[in-house]
């Protein structure tokens, strides 16, 4: 089964050995065949999806990229489309929905059987990112006062479309949900038990309307592969199960990553979006620290006369700009990534700045001694630097000091503080943190500066 590659799979299609094809595929997890099939051309991909079950069909077609299940649909005869619509779980089909416009999403609801379209107009009705729409209502609930044995039986008739076997739920006669149990404890236990004595009413849900950030968090901490989602009086509606929310994790991340790297969100893979939307998206961030990197040019402005009077200090402005930068954008990413873990709450700012303030210390003091040294050794072996160069080598390396501690502390404060007025920490991208510890690490630097090299090179 395994063996089947993508020339098999064409070599069959143009020697229409159907009844091969339909054989070598049957089995086949649906993510691989997903795989497999994506480079064949739309026309022969969609000879696959048409000697493929339609329950196999539909998970299938869910795995595909939207753009890719959009060509599909053009390629496919109507009464296929009507098949793998309605045999596609909710969550796949309402992310089809909502990518596509308005009248073509009016047009392929329409599609639908009266049953089916409730529930996906239902769906696109709840917000986007919301638990609501990834969601799914195939699962199996069972009422406490039934027997194992009834409960069972029940699984065994409702049990073939569920998403997920490994949790049943446990609701009432209004439907809410009272408690879940695991499919192990139904295996176990005896067959005339009643389920409300395996019950202990303690249970982890989500409301449909939570955001999807929520429900990561929430199955990070139930260790679940699926979780019971609840309207607001708490009646059960669906189910979330882990392999949606991965991919938002994965989606959560990604966003995170480009923040940080001085992007807004792409929103698409790389290779799909556009240039002109990729270009705008990074435009404007790049202007943003254009403009405060002519602030750098301000700093240096001020301290004209100085560079003017020791011209060999404007030689090291690169280096001690650049370790405060450096060490900033380090105490950003790491703050950011552990606000997103949950590692750290706002309420934690002040034991974060004394970590910080000590781990500033120590790595601005590394690299004040290897920059002491630095110069040091180029003075003794080549005599750079002139008469002066041991008062040069302490101005470079206490500064470097007071510079990444600054940057340090600046670029771990940040995110507590975009947090707090309620915006993305992750926008206080290592660009923008080494763009605002430039500006200082001038300042700090001619300072310095100043005080140590008064009567002699300034």
């Amino acid at each position: 089964m395994n063996a089947l590659t993508i020339f098999d799979l064409e070599a069959l299609i143009e020697a229409r050995d159907f009844a091969t094809l339909r054989e070598e595929t049957r089995n086949w997890p649906a993510g691989d065949l997903a795989d497999l099939m994506e480079p064949l051309p739309v026309e022969k991909e969609a000879v696959v999806f048409r000697l493929l079950p339609r329950a196999q069909a539909a998970k299938i077609f869910g795995y595909l990229p939207v753009d890719r299940q959009q060509e599909l649909l053009k390629a496919m005869a109507h009464e296929e489309v009507v098949h793998i619509l309605n045999e596609m779980s909710d969550d796949d089909r309402t992310e089809l929905l909502e990518e596509l416009p308005a009248e073509a999403t009016q047009k392929l609801l329409n599609l639908l059987s009266p049953e089916e379209r409730n529930r996906a107009s239902r769906w696109l009705g709840y917000a986007e990112n919301s638990v609501g729409r990834l969601m799914t209502p195939h699962f199996v609930r069972v009422r406490s006062h039934w027997t194992v044995a009834q409960a069972l039986e029940h699984i065994r008739r409702y049990g073939i479309d569920s998403e997920t076997m490994s949790m049943i739920y446990v609701i009432d006669e209004k439907g809410n949900l009272i408690d879940d149990l695991r499919i192990r404890q139904f295996l176990l236990a005896s067959p005339d038990t009643q389920l409300s004595d395996l019950m202990d009413s303690r249970f982890v849900a989500l409301k449909a309307t939570d955001d999807q950030e929520v429900a990561v968090e929430t199955f990070k901490e139930a260790d679940l592969n699926a979780l019971p989602v609840t309207d607001s009086q708490g009646i059960l509606i669906g189910i979330v199960t882990a392999d949606d929310i991965l991919d938002v994790a994965e989606e959560e991340a990604t966003e995170d990553i480009q923040k940080i790297g001085g992007s807004e969100a792409l929103d698409e893979p790389y290779m799909e979006i556009a240039i002109p939307t990729m270009v705008r998206k990074r435009a404007t961030w790049l202007v943003v620290l254009f403009l405060s990197e002519m602030l750098t040019a301000t700093a240096m402005g001020k301290f004209e006369s100085e560079i003017a009077k020791a011209v060999v200090l404007s030689i090291f402005v690169p280096l001690v700009i650049s370790s405060g930068g450096n060490s900033g954008s380090q105490a950003s990413t790491l703050i950011i990534r552990a606000m997103a873990l949950g590692e750290v709450t706002l309420k934690d700012w002040w034991r974060v700045m004394r970590r910080e303030i000590l781990s500033g210390l120590s790595l601005g003091t590394v690299l004040g001694i290897i920059g002491f040294i630095r110069i040091s050794t180029w003075a003794l072996v080549f005599h750079s630097y002139g008469e002066h160069w041991l008062l040069l080598a302490l101005t470079v390396g206490i500064a470097l000091i007071g510079i990444v501690l600054w940057g340090t502390l600046s670029g771990s404060m940040l995110p507590f503080l975009l947090r707090r007025i309620g915006l993305d920490p992750a926008t206080s991208s290592a660009p923008f943190v080494a763009t605002l510890v430039d500006v200082s690490g001038l300042v700090i630097y001619f300072t310095v500066a100043a005080i140590i090299l008064r009567g002699t090179l300034l």
